[in-house]
């Protein structure tokens, strides 16, 4: 999530009111995951498991609950609760503003768009030219969609990921500051679900076509010309290439990559990243051809018995 203008280093210490270690005008132009960061971000850390991690990623500002020696042309935010803190900054740059009509008059419609009745529209959207948006579709703050995209009904994008703390009271969320981004010639079936970023963009690229109910998490990028079945499940920060293929009910773990062109037969559990071009089946995942086999030998030896 990128600022509307670049911060310094005392201005975000003295919103969340927290010591830091740097230049007071160091400058920070926005906050992302550890996944996504670039130079001029803050990342949060709040384990020392993580601490060479977020110290040595491209973020410049590290949000952080130790004292730590600060890396050469970096800078340090200490908190005694960077998941708080991190919200907080959140929440100060992105404030939630509550929607009055329908459709927000911030919102941008392009030439040719037809919008069915029901539809919600919110703050800063973006929508491009010949689009069709079927009834009960709800599309929330800054979600940015191209060109000769079809949505049916009761699709939702922009939801919070679900990004959650354990804490002695209860789980506390993540607050979502990012988006999604639908590309131009995608379409998407009835009651699907894409989660915006928690600091960046949830994205569908060009050509995707998604079937019904299915369910994009957090920061997942679709690439261009998948063809994805009903009822499949994408959890958050997963990376799927282009060309590839997922049929009906599969589900896939977080953080991994699906490779261009292959293609995930149904009921697959994605448990791991796995290469293009090869067709997959089973849980856990492996080749189609050796999954069958095995699938096979075994009914024979059942038999047997």
């Amino acid at each position: 999530m990128n600022f509307s203008k670049t911060q310094t280093l005392k201005e975000i210490a003295q919103i969340i009111n927290c010591e830091f270690i740097g230049d007071a005008a160091f400058a920070i132009k926005g906050i992302n995951e550890i996944h996504v960061v670039e130079k001029g971000d803050i990342v949060f850390v709040d384990h020392p498991k993580y601490y060479d991690k977020a110290l040595n990623s491209a973020a410049t500002t590290i949000l952080i609950n130790k004292k730590v020696d600060c890396p050469e042309g970096k800078a340090l935010l200490i908190s005694d609760d960077p998941f708080r803190d991190f919200n907080k900054i959140t929440k100060h740059f992105n404030p939630f503003i509550a929607s009055k009509v329908s459709i927000s008059e911030s919102a941008i419609i392009g030439e040719g768009t037809v919008i069915q009745p029901n539809v919600f529209v919110g703050n800063n959207v973006k929508i491009g030219k010949n689009c069709v948006i079927h009834p009960n579709v709800t599309i929330y703050d800054q979600t940015i969609i191209g060109n000769n995209v079809t949505i049916h009904a009761n699709t939702v994008l922009g939801a919070d990921a679900f990004y959650y703390k354990k804490r002695p009271e209860g789980y506390d969320k993540l607050i979502s500051g990012g988006s999604v981004v639908i590309e131009d010639n995608v379409d998407l079936g009835a009651s699907c679900t894409i989660d915006r970023g928690v600091s960046g963009n949830t994205t569908i690229k060009k050509g995707t076509k998604i079937d019904n109910q299915v369910h994009v998490g957090h920061d997942t990028i679709i690439g261009e010309k998948c063809l994805i079945a009903s009822q499949t499940g994408i959890a958050g920060c997963v990376i799927i290439e282009d060309e590839v293929t997922i049929w009906g009910q599969v589900g896939t773990n977080s953080g991994i990559t699906i490779g261009k062109g292959a293609i995930i037969l149904g009921q697959t559990g994605v448990t791991k990243s796995v290469a293009g071009g090869k067709s997959y089946f089973g849980t856990p995942i492996e080749e189609s051809r050796e999954k069958l086999k095995q699938l096979a030998g075994l009914k024979r030896l059942l038999k047997e018995k």
